[in-house]
């Protein structure tokens, strides 16, 4: 454990440091997903898994938004409710996921139903909402600071995925589009944030913790998917076999 306290810049340099050797974009799978090496089925069992992550996102941002002690951070964070959930009518994150798993093939109630998705989906993604449900504020503010690093991976995804799969259009990947502008403006607020309240050696660690734990959550997605649906293949019971629940 690092016992000096780090100056606000140096926590920064800490968390960023983290998204550089722990952020998903490094995992095996992305790298084969961007690259267009895999196959429909494949890419249908990552936006499948995927919609379940999308889904419970404005879940653990509603656990956050109600600990915070004042309405302007709780205006602040209401934003990210939102931006997935939609407003006045217009379609948010959530809806845009399921048109993309729909691009992609696959049956929109079966994918909101969420019974075919993996074991290692699922328990990641509850274990990321009990995360911020049950730590400190400060913690569950951290744990978002991995859109620091989804910026660059949005455009890698979208580029790659349009060059590669020629079953995949501009408007399947909607999705992406509003991300590239939200995610640094949400990140933004919440580094600053947590460089001015981690204030203690036990706070900063927790703060780099808590962005190790999310990285952690990531992963582990596409470690499920990977060991599933590429090597070696063993698909659990009663998780998406591709061709037959689509």
């Amino acid at each position: 454990m690092n016992k000096r306290l780090l100056s606000p810049d140096e926590l920064e340099v800490a968390l960023r440091d983290i998204g550089t050797k722990r952020y998903h974009n490094r995992h095996a799978f992305h790298r084969l997903l961007h690259d267009g090496q895999l196959n429909r089925g494949q890419v249908q069992a990552w936006a499948l898994n995927r919609y379940y992550y999308q889904a419970a996102i404005p879940v653990k941002d509603s656990l956050i938004m109600a600990r915070f002690e004042t309405s302007e951070l709780r205006r602040e964070w209401r934003r990210r409710i939102e931006d997935h959930d939609g407003r006045d009518g217009a379609p948010g994150g959530i809806e845009r996921w399921l048109k993309l798993a729909e691009g992609v093939g696959l049956d929109r109630a079966m994918v909101k139903r969420a019974e075919a998705i993996l074991p290692e989906t699922r328990f990641a993604v509850d274990a990321y909402v009990h995360f911020v449900r049950d730590r400190t504020i400060l913690e569950a503010v951290a744990s978002s600071l991995t859109e620091l690093f989804s910026p660059s991976i949005i455009s890698e995804r979208v580029s790659g995925m349009l060059a590669n799969y020629d079953w995949v259009t501009s408007d399947t990947l909607a999705y992406f589009t509003p991300r590239l502008t939200q995610a640094p403006q949400d990140s933004e607020f919440a580094l600053t944030y947590v460089k001015r309240h981690a204030d203690t050696v036990e706070k900063q660690q927790a703060v780099l913790g808590a962005l190790c734990f999310k990285c952690n959550v990531l992963w582990s997605q596409l470690n499920g998917l990977y060991l599933a649906y590429v090597a070696p293949g063993m698909i659990p019971p009663g998780a998406f076999v591709p061709g037959q629940d689509t």
